[in-house]
């Protein structure tokens, strides 16, 4: 389990809600990370999945780690994997592709 920069944030990022399954259902869901990019952002009530990218904890106002989503993709084309059309391997849907190669770049313990 990832930790968080707060109680709050990891409060908030651990919500489940027995009634909507779905995050971008529930009213009380707002924040979404996405592990494999380490991007957090407020979820947009709007009927659809969108979220507006947060750099700073709303809570305690600690630096969100930069995102890594311009360096998911690029290891995986370096891999030869196209994302859209290929299996992504497993180590890719989480953070574990970036503890692999020492990237621990970024974490959320930093004020």
């Amino acid at each position: 389990m990832v930790e968080h920069c707060c109680d709050e944030m990891n409060s908030q990022v651990n919500q489940r809600c027995a009634e909507h399954p779905d995050p971008f259902d529930c009213p009380d869901a707002l924040v979404r990370y996405v592990p494999q990019f380490r991007e957090y952002g407020l979820i947009i009530h709007d009927g659809g999945t969108a979220t507006s990218g947060i750099a700073h904890c709303p809570w305690c106002g600690t630096r969100l780690p930069a995102s890594q989503r311009d360096r998911w993709f690029g290891e995986l084309r370096a891999r030869g994997i196209d994302p859209w059309e290929d299996d992504v391997p497993p180590e890719f849907e989480d953070e574990r592709w970036l503890r692999a190669d020492g990237g621990g770049a970024g974490d959320a313990a930093r004020r």
